[in-house]
């Protein structure tokens, strides 16, 4: 059921324990392509997380991701409501793109520009009584705010964007004049003076074996630094490369323990056998831990089902049924697998993905092919590569392509948002689509048989759709109404599939 509206009232509006797991995916808190979405702290609610607290039955869990360097304040938000934080489930993935400012770059770029001069701009300017809202509406930019400023990012208008101000503006002293004029000549020159020493592909994103790389090629130049100053700041940057998605795993308290709870309201537990990750040979088979019970003291009281020697009962995982699920998911390409050399062999042969596809064309559930002893490798883990764009469009196929940043956004009325970071057109516009083969994989994890999954941020309909295929009930809020019909849409396509489990 698709529930259309901001999320925090419309969990208010919800029934107590009447959701048997929660799978969402919110935002990042980031400003990610300048959404007010992704920058409004709602990730950080406790008023929130209590909410769904409390319309999650008893031993349910939450699972939520988080971004890497925001993850610390959701999991802080979601244990301060009163969830139990149980683990961390990591997503590796080597497809990322570092978003680093090119340090030798940015100060070519700033050569020859004075700040003082920037400085006697912003100020007369401040003293017409312009906004920067009428700025940005007369040149069509975001620039308001630079050409205002003391002391943050000050900046002169070039002629053509000072000439679109001029009906909003005084007579204009022959010293501001002569600033425009200057800029204009002399801004970036040290920038395009830097020569070109090679080229690069920017579509240098890893695509895991067998999958279809959806993404055009654009070749770049690469520049060498033009300044002194620049070349002693070759080499540096600003950020790391994104690899890795954290996902936050918590559970509501149980009543009683976990046996109890279970049998009360069908929740508290992990479906461990049917989230097993399948052995790819016989040497993996043979390195897996033996089936069996062990017994590990701790401390009497630290555990609902913790006996009154101090000792818990610790399952082995059956060879026979596969790898137990391990709290690291990977998308199979050659980045990550090589962080997983072979303990046996410091080695792997090359992983091919698996060639057969089930009904819903997602192929690779997991990585098959020879192994020099498993031990150790990737190939123990759950695989998932990133959604390809035949699989983000999939029951779209009428909808108009459109690119997200060509969405009206806070700071822009619409249309070539400066922050847009691909030329792509896409039926599924949601710049944060999540695989359908990782949401099936969690919402099997953590929910009963014929439960209700919800999702609070719904987005474009991932999690409903992993629902649905794999037989359960679902519930997500969207606020976004540009996205509803996405939702709609890949729901009916959803449940036009056949029932056929990952």
């Amino acid at each position: 059921m698709l529930l259309k509206g901001n999320c925090l009232e419309l969990l208010a509006e919800m029934p107590d324990n009447s959701v048997d797991s929660i799978v969402t995916d919110p935002p990042y808190e980031l400003g990610f392509m300048g959404k007010s979405w992704d920058n409004s702290g709602i990730a950080y609610s406790v008023e929130l997380w209590s909410q769904a607290l409390r319309v999650l039955k008893p031993g349910g869990h939450l699972l939520a991701f988080g971004g890497s360097r925001t993850y610390h304040r959701l999991a802080s938000a979601v244990e301060d409501a009163g969830f139990e934080i149980r683990d961390q489930i990591m997503w590796l993935y080597g497809s990322g793109f570092p978003k680093s400012l090119d340090v030798s770059k940015a100060i070519d770029k700033g050569m020859g520009e004075n700040r003082q001069r920037q400085f006697r701009f912003t100020e007369w300017m401040r003293c017409t009584g312009i906004t920067a809202k009428q700025i940005d509406e007369a040149t069509g930019t975001n620039m308001g705010g630079h050409y205002l400023s003391s002391a943050s990012q000050p900046a002169i208008a070039t002629a053509d964007l000072f000439d679109l101000l001029r009906p909003l503006l005084p007579e204009v002293p022959e010293e501001i004049e002569r600033l425009v004029a200057e800029r204009t000549g002399i801004e970036w020159i040290a920038y395009k003076n830097r020569e070109v020493v090679g080229t690069k592909d920017s579509n240098l994103l890893a695509v895991a074996p067998g999958q279809n790389n959806d993404r055009s090629a654009t070749t770049l130049n690469i520049t060498a630094p033009s300044t002194p100053e620049a070349q002693q700041w070759e080499g540096w940057g600003t950020a790391l490369k994104p690899a890795h998605e954290p996902i936050v795993v918590a559970r509501k308290p149980l009543i009683g323990t976990v046996a109890t709870n279970v049998l009360t309201y069908g929740t508290g537990a992990l479906n461990i056998d049917a989230s097993r990750v399948a052995h790819q040979s016989e040497a993996d088979r043979a390195s897996a831990t033996p089936q069996g019970k062990v017994t590990s003291n701790l401390s009497a009281g630290a555990a609902p089902d913790v006996d009154n020697a101090g000792r818990v009962e610790v399952s082995r995982p059956d060879t026979s049924l596969g790898r137990w699920p391990a709290n690291v998911i990977h998308d199979g390409s050659e980045e990550v697998l090589e962080g997983f050399p072979s303990v046996k062999t410091g080695s792997i042969k090359p992983h091919q993905q698996n060639s057969e596809s089930d009904s819903f064309g997602l192929k690779g559930k997991f990585i098959t092919g020879s192994h020099l002893g498993d031990s150790g490798s990737a190939a123990r883990f759950f695989y998932c590569a990133k959604a390809s764009k035949s699989e983000r469009n999939a029951g779209l196929e009428g909808f108009e392509p459109k690119r997200e940043s060509d969405r009206p956004s806070d700071d822009k009325p619409g249309g070539d948002n400066p922050r847009n970071r691909t030329n792509t057109a896409s039926q599924n516009f949601h710049p944060t689509v999540k695989p359908i083969a990782l949401m099936r994989y969690l919402v099997k994890l953590v929910t009963p048989p014929n439960g209700t999954v919800l999702d609070p941020f719904l987005g474009s309909g991932t999690t409903a759709v992993a629902a649905i295929l794999e037989g359960f009930n679902w519930m997500g809020c969207e606020m976004t109404e540009d996205y509803w019909t996405i939702i709609e849409a890949r729901v009916a396509w959803a449940e036009a599939q056949p029932k056929t489990l990952l």
